[in-house]
């Protein structure tokens, strides 16, 4: 950043003069939740489409993360030899053309092709994410950086909402023939035709998504982005681009990418299997535990806005820290007490951990520098977290019968993300960029 737009940044909530491309890229938080939670509602009806148990079904997950994986580091060399605005646009292109292949995925009616639309799909998202997050935390005053993420990020949840809204309306049909009825339905031979109208359910949402999605490609491209060098400090004075050998350095960060791993697998666990909780432990039907799903969902936005807020006035990382040791009680419960109190408690943990991964990614890549494109990729490849958690969570189920037992993975996330937010950010380093932006 040169002294100039240092100055012209400092005390700005946002970079001066760029208010739309914030917007724009504001909205994408929005946009990548929607699949995301989408998935959530795939899983229940791939088990009943293609007749597969929860340790398949979550391979759902695995593919969709998978995708973050393998094209995030790719996102961020793209990015870091052009700029935001073209990593962006090829991950909204990606997106849109993963929700396209939904249509030749239901024709073939194949598992496989549905885990592959949904790896493009992840991927155009691993550019967004990749872009997105750091292009958000250092647009403007460092010292609000988590604040600023935690802003937008706060629209993540109501794409979240969206996704499962959206799943259970015009996905879940409601039927749930058990065994004796699926039995009667083969006998009659109408059993194919059920099982094809409850597949084809599943693509008429991927192809509105796709319009949107090609739409707000449209407008990006005709925004005008700032400068990669304007208003950030992302470059050295010698326009230097970071080297991966230099994040190693960084014991915060390195501590931030195993707390995010976690997190994305607690968070991706736990709403995998939220409607299988609800529905083994309080009898609820599908479509009632995926309004519940809704329900959730919506207590994780507010908990987003609501952290936003006490940030004003209680440091990020305590706050976090408070989170974390709250869902680690929330979650003993769910395992201790499997039943409508279980499933209250397990509600109630996206309020708590609504602040967390944008918290955790601005304390990772606060004081990398030149590093922070390489260090936001490897934080967002850590979310491969969630690909690891649900097949870990089905095997579990698969081997103790129990959905209650599996949540003992999350209980474990929770519990490191406290331990990171009161100790591993006491790293001198950390404490160094935090003093330095605040002095500034």
């Amino acid at each position: 950043m040169t002294t100039e737009s240092s100055r012209s940044a400092r005390g700005k909530f946002i970079l001066p003069g760029y208010i739309i491309p914030f917007v724009l890229v504001t909205s994408l938080f929005f946009m990548w939740a929607i699949p995301h939670n989408l998935n959530d509602v795939l899983i229940k009806q791939s088990m009943k489409v293609f007749g597969i148990g929860r340790f398949e079904a979550g391979y759902i997950q695995s593919a969709f993360y998978l995708g973050y994986f393998l094209l995030s580091l790719p996102a961020a060399l793209l990015m870091r030899k052009y700029n935001y605005k073209t990593g962006l646009v090829a991950g909204l292109i990606l997106y849109g053309m993963g929700c396209l292949l939904f249509f030749p995925a239901a024709l073939i009616s194949r598992y496989i092709a549905i885990l592959f639309a949904l790896f493009v799909i992840a991927s155009g998202l691993a550019f967004l994410e990749t872009g997105a997050n750091p292009f958000i935390a250092v647009f403007g005053d460092p010292a609000s950086s988590e604040r600023r993420l935690n802003f937008s990020q706060a629209f993540n949840p109501f794409g979240a909402i969206t996704g499962a809204f959206v799943g259970t309306v015009f996905i879940f049909s409601g039927r749930e023939p058990d065994a004796v009825e699926v039995q009667a339905m083969q006998t009659e031979g109408t059993y194919d035709a059920f099982i094809h109208e409850e597949l084809w359910r599943i693509v008429p949402p991927y192809m509105v998504l796709a319009c949107v999605v090609f739409l707000l490609a449209f407008f990006m491209i005709r925004t005008r982005f700032p400068n990669p060098k304007e208003g950030t400090s992302e470059e050295n004075e010698n326009g230097t681009k970071g080297r991966f050998s230099e994040l190693f350095k960084y014991p915060h960060f390195i501590q931030a990418v195993i707390a995010q791993f976690l997190y994305v697998g607690a968070q991706v666990g736990t709403w995998s299997y939220f409607i299988q909780y609800v529905q083994d432990y309080t009898g609820r039907n599908e479509k009632l535990a995926g309004y519940l799903l809704t329900g959730t969902l919506a207590a994780f936005a507010v908990g987003r806005f609501s952290a936003t807020y006490l940030m004003k006035y209680i440091k990020p990382n305590k706050l976090m820290g408070l989170y974390g040791i709250i869902n680690v009680v929330l979650v003993s419960i769910a395992i201790l007490h499997p039943s409508s109190m279980g499933m209250w408690s397990l509600f109630l943990t996206s309020f708590f951990m609504s602040l967390m991964f944008p918290t955790i990614f601005a304390l990772g890549i606060k004081g990398l520098g030149p590093n922070t494109k390489l260090g936001g990729s490897l934080i967002i490849m850590s979310i491969i977290g969630g690909a690891v958690y649900p097949p870990l969570m089905g095997k579990i189920y698969e081997f103790t019968h129990s959905m209650a037992i599996s949540m003992v993975l999350p209980l474990i996330a929770y519990a490191f993300i406290a331990y990171y937010a009161y100790i591993g950010t006491r790293d001198k380093k950390l404490q160094e960029a935090i003093i330095l932006e605040n002095s500034g």
